[in-house]
């Protein structure tokens, strides 16, 4: 049971949430209407009624706000991607893989605009702090997962990547630093993959595709298909 001396303490920090929340969800509105480089603290406290000194104790400043919209929209796609593959038998590569691009796609559909706050046009003069690294990468780790799982069950690819020795020990620091263990090149290889993906679902949200390719969903699933094919990954693995 909670004492009378903590009880303010969480109706405080309940406030604090809510706050916090309102004001995230109103800069995301404005982010919408005028993009990133047009989001502005006071235009978000004239929009909930507050004093910008009030919301200025919530954000110190519009880099802060960004931060959060940044981390809120990585999460936001990790845990739908994630939850999705986790749904998938772990044994079938193919349907994982696709899973995977599959929910990446159908998240940046949904949300256009924070897609394109974290993988559109940087905003002049942000500067990312470590804090968004690890949402960041969720979904990468989620692809370096499954491209570990099919490495070890025998995958390949079907052409035999030639690879610098510069890039090689690019690969490996790279290994280092996530953890895992996948060879240089197919691990290469898989790194392509994955710009791939999102060059993809950029062409699509950003318009490249518009007159140019009609069965949208179709035309993605065969790209996905195509890319599993590359790090040798087929229906039935």
């Amino acid at each position: 049971m909670d004492t009378p001396a903590s009880a303010p303490k969480s109706a405080r920090r309940m406030v604090r949430e809510e706050l916090t929340r309102r004001i995230a969800d109103t800069a995301r509105a404005h982010l919408a209407r005028s993009g990133p480089s047009g989001l502005s603290l006071r235009a978000v406290a004239r929009e909930l009624g507050m004093a910008s000194s009030a919301v200025y104790r919530y954000f110190p400043s519009r880099d802060a706000l960004l931060t959060t919209l940044i981390m809120d929209a990585y999460n936001s796609l990790g845990e739908e991607c994630e939850a999705a593959e986790a749904g998938v038998d772990r044994s079938d590569l193919a349907r994982r893989h696709l899973t995977i691009a599959r929910s990446t796609r159908n998240w940046a559909l949904a949300h256009p605009h924070e897609y394109a706050l974290i993988y559109g046009t940087p905003v002049p003069g942000y500067q990312a702090p470590p804090d968004t690294v690890d949402p960041a990468t969720r979904v990468t780790r989620l692809l370096l997962g499954l491209i570990a799982d099919a490495e070890a069950s025998g995958c390949h690819p079907p052409v035999d990547p030639r690879i610098s020795a510069s890039t090689t020990r690019d690969m490996e620091d790279l290994m280092e630093r996530v953890g895992t263990r996948i060879s240089p090149g197919y691990l290469f290889v898989s790194l392509g993959l994955w710009a791939q993906l999102f060059g993809l679902i950029s062409f699509e949200l950003f318009g490249q595709f518009n007159n140019v390719v009609e069965a949208r969903d179709d035309f993605f699933d065969d790209q996905a298909r195509h890319m599993a094919r590359l790090v040798g990954i087929t229906e039935g693995d």
